[in-house]
């Protein structure tokens, strides 16, 4: 049973009857919510949505729609707001067997809406507790291994776009935000029955690789590349542009040292390619510790042969002008006066150039229905340009209307801002295996079958979730002593509830098969079970709400609401008991919040332990 439809057709049938106006269902059901404040009921209905097509005020339709659905349906009327007591009316009715457009008598309606109120244009809806607890339970086992999936995606494809490091530079904590939530949104929509395809668009062209072509010819020998040869290739990085801050004269070669990779020289080729393989090696080494798998690992090289074709269909297009010396689009339809370069004046491309190659690229090659770019705030401008500028390569307006970027703020350390041209940054692999060891040292004296698995899960599931607790766009100040805090609003804290579920119901015996046929939601009608259940059923809602605002932290959150829940449950209720039937409603209960937890760290990106 869906309550939030059910509630929208009540409405919807009585806006028919009162004021003879038709609305569509989406409208309705879209607006019905569920209250911050738990008096207000357990959803509500702001009538002030209303007010224009019905022609009056909010308190007066909330009134009537409220007295409508009451007598229609039999519910007892409340006192008054906040009340919760019924004013003792009879609910038997010669029509009580009358059927709706949901195929629901109003009998059964009856034992889902205990009461309603019209709270100063709010419609507040208060439902049955064992119904609250049965479409909990019905929904969860409809589909348990896989609860909250959906086809809704089938046959579509879903670029994400994430991680994309610079190659020969030392991958940091400020690569780690679009690492992790492009992996998370990969795995949501892949959840949801998209064919999701996980891109890494490697920052592997450019001046700066000319840079550390000009660097290591300089001191190349110097150094041993067998051991970390990203450090090695990161301090080359650093001195070169030292030097070209120095003496301009070295960056002018610089620049002249790309030229001859874009012409193909074969030693500036060579050198890019040994570069490019000792980066990925090392990056290779953190995707194998987070989980992730790339579908393509096309970077920027990939698209360097096909800008051409790029700088064509501008010109064919009347979008592409010279300024300068340089072809660009002009931006001042967008309110920009710099315009967006296409090819420098010494006929070199740009990133932008080779982003929108990409763009032309990917409708050909994937026909995709979204390409989301997982980047920085800092880059919204710069999407914003490149989405306009890629309507000039004449591509259908479906791609163009796929396109999206999905920012986030930036991460720091308690110092500050971190830099790699100035070498003041913090490894990612170096932070991953900093927080193991710390998990390691707090779980020495316990009785762990495989601690050094256990620590690898706890220790990343601490980092990764502390990235996608909060909203995506904010700056965020890492502290990994925060993030590996076992009681705090943590990932230890909802990776402990789920193993703590486990323990539960392995201690119990419990089979689940004999168990989910003989669960009396009648038993689970105390506020911690309640609110538990609540939880349970917006589960599959907070998927897909975390899926269309590209946020995890839907996820997140929630989570943490439902460890914290349970947590009060298991506090107020013995779930291993005498009683038998009370035993398996509150087993099945713990079987529920175990698999939400296991299946929502999942999707972030997170494995759950066996034992804590």
């Amino acid at each position: 049973m869906d309550f939030k439809s059910e509630i929208a057709n009540s409405i919807k049938n009585a806006i028919r009857q009162i004021y003879e106006i038709e609305f569509e269902d989406d409208v309705l059901y879209n607006n019905v919510e569920i209250p911050k404040d738990k008096k207000n009921g357990d959803y509500s209905f702001p009538c002030f949505t209303l007010a224009k097509n019905l022609k009056n005020a909010p308190v007066k339709i909330a009134e009537a729609i409220k007295e409508n659905i009451m007598v229609e349906n039999d519910i007892e009327n409340a006192t008054g707001a906040g009340s919760d007591q019924a004013d003792g009316k009879d609910n038997t009715s010669a029509d009580s067997n009358r059927v709706d457009e949901n195929g629901m008598t109003c009998s059964e309606k009856n034992k889902i809406f205990e009461k309603i109120e019209n709270v100063n244009g709010f419609l507040n809806f208060y439902i049955s507790k064992s119904a609250i607890v049965q479409e909990a339970i019905d929904k969860f086992s409809a589909n348990s291994e896989r609860y909250g999936a959906s086809d809704e995606g089938n046959g579509q494809n879903i670029i994400v776009e994430f991680s994309s490091p610079n190659i020969a530079k030392p991958f940091h904590i400020g690569h780690l935000m679009t690492t992790i939530l492009g992996h998370s949104l990969y795995n949501i929509y892949k959840y949801l029955g998209y064919n999701a395809i996980a891109l890494n668009h490697l920052g592997d062209y450019g001046t700066q690789f000319a840079k550390m072509i000009e660097g290591y010819k300089r001191w190349g020998s110097e150094y041993d590349f067998s051991d970390h040869p990203i450090d090695k290739l990161a301090d080359i990085y650093k001195r070169i542009n030292q030097l070209c801050e120095d003496d301009e004269q070295v960056l002018t070669q610089c620049r002249e040292t790309f030229k001859k990779l874009e012409d193909g020289n074969q030693e500036c080729v060579e050198l890019w390619q040994k570069f490019r393989e000792l980066s990925l090696s090392e990056f290779n080494k953190i995707y194998d510790l987070l989980g992730i798998k790339f579908d393509s690992l096309n970077g920027e090289a990939f698209y360097s042969d096909k800008v051409d074709e790029v700088v064509e269909l501008l010109k064919q297009h009347d979008a592409l002008s010279v300024s300068q010396g340089a072809e660009v689009v002009d931006l001042t339809e967008i309110g920009s006066e710099v315009p967006f370069m296409i090819k420098k004046a010494d006929g070199t491309s740009l990133y932008a150039t080779r982003d929108l190659a990409a763009i032309l690229y990917r409708t050909r090659e994937y026909n995709f229905s979204k390409c989301l770019y997982v980047v920085a705030n800092e880059q919204s401008v710069y999407f914003r340009n490149l989405f306009y500028v890629a309507q000039f390569l004449g591509i259908d307006k479906k791609y163009l209307d796929g396109l999206e970027h999905v920012g986030y703020g930036m991460i720091s350390l308690p110092e500050g801002k971190m830099s790699t041209r100035k070498g003041n940054f913090v490894k990612v692999e170096d932070l991953l295996n900093d927080s193991i060891k710390k998990v390691d040292e707090v779980l020495k004296d316990r009785d762990i079958a495989d601690k050094e698995k256990t620590a690898k899960q706890v220790g990343i599931g601490a980092i990764v979730f502390a990235d996608q607790k909060e909203n995506r766009i904010k700056d965020q100040v890492f502290d990994i002593n925060a993030a590996l805090n076992f009681n705090g609003e943590t990932g230890p804290y909802v990776q402990y509830a789920a193993v703590r579920c486990a323990s539960i119901l392995r201690k119990a015996g419990f089979d689940l098969e004999n168990v989910a046929s003989n669960v009396d939601a009648k038993l689970l009608t105390d506020e911690e079970s309640i609110e538990v259940a609540k939880l349970v059923s917006a589960f599959p809602e907070i998927i897909h709400q975390a899926m269309q605002k590209s946020e995890p932290s839907y996820i997140t959150r929630h989570l943490l609401k439902l460890a914290q829940s349970y947590s009060s449950f298991y506090n107020k209720n013995k779930v291993i008991c005498e009683d038998e039937k009370l035993q398996n409603a509150r087993l099945y209960l713990t079987y529920m919040v175990k698999k939400v937890l296991e299946i929502g760290l999942n999707l972030l990106g997170i494995e759950v332990p066996e034992q804590m």
